[in-house]
């Protein structure tokens, strides 16, 4: 079973200092898997800013005017179905991974990982490694420590400040921002946005780190409920590494376990814990100390995998954590698994149908209220509309407009309507009816608008023509 540690409250103060935590650094199979994820996010998130497409940032969710840029997709705030469908695709995609395989999103790409392990790194080819460190806290203040640290600050926040200009990057043209910012014009709220999230990555991934993880995230609360007895974990074998110690200076007849209590495990860990002590909330499941309990069992000669990857019902059933695929697979197709891959897929599936299959062209269409319903030369009754045509394609494209509905309606004065890529025009248009073919009242009407390139783009839009009484 899963050693649970008693933890007694502590009927004193409610409120803890925090301990400095310094984690040593490690070499291994699943730190290299975290580098990896840290070199794959980061070029992403620093590069995809700058890749132009079709003349423009590739993607860019520019809020000045109201439209996202995705490649080739410009998505207008009557999209939002499309970005509703994208946060539950998200968050039905965390479910499945979570279920599967616990936390590998928190230890790998959150970004508050990424950025810790980040600037982690920065800290330690500044002030050494963990020894050192620790040795230059617990040191009073002098020359060398405040070089330093002020070598170790600054560079975090050269690296803050640049994350918080390609953040706002996402959401003003990041060519037009860094020509306001070389030419000391930049906008107040570009401003504000750019340090707020500067000053958000310094303090969290450079200062709180995993206060983040243990006390403000609220995924670590709610994770309990997606986990299962099948869910992969980071586990510790207590079968195999009680009682610990060192069998050289063990006495005669004392049982000695393969854990020798190095702490290496402890020494790791971003978040300070003791895997041994089984499942915490503040795992997040990094593996690295895997990585430090492999190398200690190398160097003493003993098989790996005291500490691995397993499921809870694996250790209860005092298996090995190496399984073979039949076993994964069995952790894997299981109900929940299979419900929420059935959901995810049936989303995605309707998300990129809807996607790729919809009409590049939007009308709005509004009967002009300021003006009323008229008569006109040669006996006709005249409504007027105000109608905005957007052209969500990145080609300008000609529209013929037309109505339908009552017998001889017609619109006066218009022919063709040019949109230019990806905008849009407000026109009015003036619908005329012969007053003598419709009875006082309120009668539909359909707007067909047409792109003259091509015949399958096309919209159609309801309305009412009112003939006064």
């Amino acid at each position: 079973m899963i050693p649970i540690t008693d933890v007694s409250p502590d009927e004193g103060d409610l409120y803890a200092a925090r301990k400095k935590i310094q984690p040593r650094s490690i070499k291994g199979r699943f730190n290299n898997v975290r580098w990896a994820m840290v070199w794959i996010t980061q070029i992403v998130f620093y590069g995809l800013a700058w890749l132009p497409w079709n003349d423009r940032q590739a993607v860019l969710f520019h809020l000045v005017e109201r439209k996202f840029y995705i490649f080739g997709i410009v998505l207008w705030p009557q999209d939002v179905l499309f970005l509703a469908l994208l946060l539950i695709i998200s968050a039905l995609g965390l479910f499945l991974v979570t279920a599967v395989a616990g936390r590998v999103w928190c230890g790998y790409a959150c970004p508050q990982s990424v950025y810790t392990e980040i600037f982690m790194w920065i800290e330690r080819h500044i002030e050494g490694d963990r020894s050192a460190r620790m040795k230059l806290d617990a040191a009073p203040m002098s020359a060398r420590k405040l070089g330093l640290r002020a070598a170790k600050f600054g560079a975090w926040g050269a690296l803050a400040l640049w994350t918080g200009f390609t953040f706002v990057g996402y959401f003003t043209p990041i060519r037009e921002l860094a020509s306001e910012i070389a030419s000391w014009s930049l906008g107040p709220w570009e401003a504000f946005w750019m340090f707020f999230y500067a000053a958000f990555t310094y303090v969290f991934a450079g200062h709180m780190r995993e206060q983040v993880c243990k006390y403000m995230c609220p995924y670590a609360r709610f994770q309990g409920v997606m986990f299962d007895p099948d869910t992969l974990i980071v586990s510790y074998d207590a079968n195999r590494g009680e009682p610990r110690g060192n069998k050289k200076k063990a006495r005669e007849g004392q049982v000695v376990g393969d854990c020798v209590d190095c702490d290496w495990c402890v020494q790791v860990c971003p978040t300070g814990i003791d895997i041994r002590n089984g499942l915490q909330y503040e795992c997040i499941g990094c593996a690295l100390c895997i990585d430090a309990c492999d190398q200690v069992m190398d160097k003493v000669g003993r098989p790996r995998g005291l500490i691995a990857y397993t499921t809870e019902r694996t250790l209860l059933a005092k298996k090995p954590a190496h399984e073979g695929w039949r076993e994964v697979m069995a952790h894997i197709l299981r109900p929940r698994v299979i419900l929420y891959t059935s959901l995810l897929a049936f989303i995605v599936s309707g998300f990129a149908w809807a996607l790729f299959t919809r009409t590049p062209v939007k009308m709005n269409v509004l009967r002009d209220r300021a003006t009323l319903a008229r008569e006109v030369e040669g006996g006709k009754i005249e409504n007027v509309y105000r109608l905005r045509i957007m052209n969500t394609s990145e080609i300008a494209r000609r529209y013929v407009l037309e109505v339908e509905g009552l017998p001889g309606a017609a619109i006066a004065d218009l022919r063709e309507i040019e949109v230019e890529a990806a905008g849009s025009r407000d026109i009015a248009a003036r619908v005329q009816v012969d007053a003598d073919a419709l009875q006082p009242g309120s009668h539909e009407i359909y707007f067909n608008l047409q792109a003259v390139d091509a015949p399958d783009v096309r919209v159609h839009e309801k309305t009412s023509f009112l003939q006064p009484r």
